[in-house]
């Protein structure tokens, strides 16, 4: 009987430019059969998305460098590395990088959610290029689709 999920090579995993900072595809959902994805963000000081609500899925952040305020319905957490924070689904939440950089490892269930990230970023040519222009607007309209819901503005220094 064949392995329902089997171990994939790294390479060929996508890497791109989304809301000024960099995104690794680490677990794709169909490598879980739509169970869980995960992604590795790796921001710079003051990056912040929007607050938002998922709809569809839960989010773990597990901080792997840097110094990150997480904010989850009324809640804030400091958290740095070795730490981690849970954005429930349904629950308003974001983030804001408070340390030079930061990288997280983000895990998603189910998975899903990765297309739309996939979707809006831009390809990373080389490893010292500048982040990619956006534009939020598309990026925001774009995630209705996904069960995405921005309800604020981005949490700031």
């Amino acid at each position: 009987m064949d392995d329902p999920y089997p171990l994939q090579p790294l390479e060929g995993r996508p890497s791109f430019w989304f809301l000024g900072g960099r995104v690794h595809v680490k677990v794709p959902g169909e490598r879980t059969d739509g169970h869980l994805s995960q992604l590795e963000f790796d921001d710079p000081l003051g990056q912040a998305p929007p607050l938002h609500v998922h709809d569809g899925e839960d989010e773990v952040w597990f901080v792997l460098d840097g110094k990150v305020t997480f904010f989850v319905g009324e809640r804030s957490f400091d958290l740095e590395a070795g730490a981690m924070a849970l954005g429930p689904r349904g629950v308003p939440h974001s983030y804001l990088v408070r340390s030079a950089r930061s990288r997280m490892l983000v895990s998603y269930g189910p998975a899903g959610i990765e297309r739309w990230f996939a979707e809006n970023g831009s390809p990373i040519a080389a490893i010292d290029d500048a982040p990619a222009a956006f534009d939020i607007g598309r990026i925001i309209a774009s995630a209705e689709r996904f069960g995405l819901r921005v309800v604020g503005p981005p949490p700031s220094l």
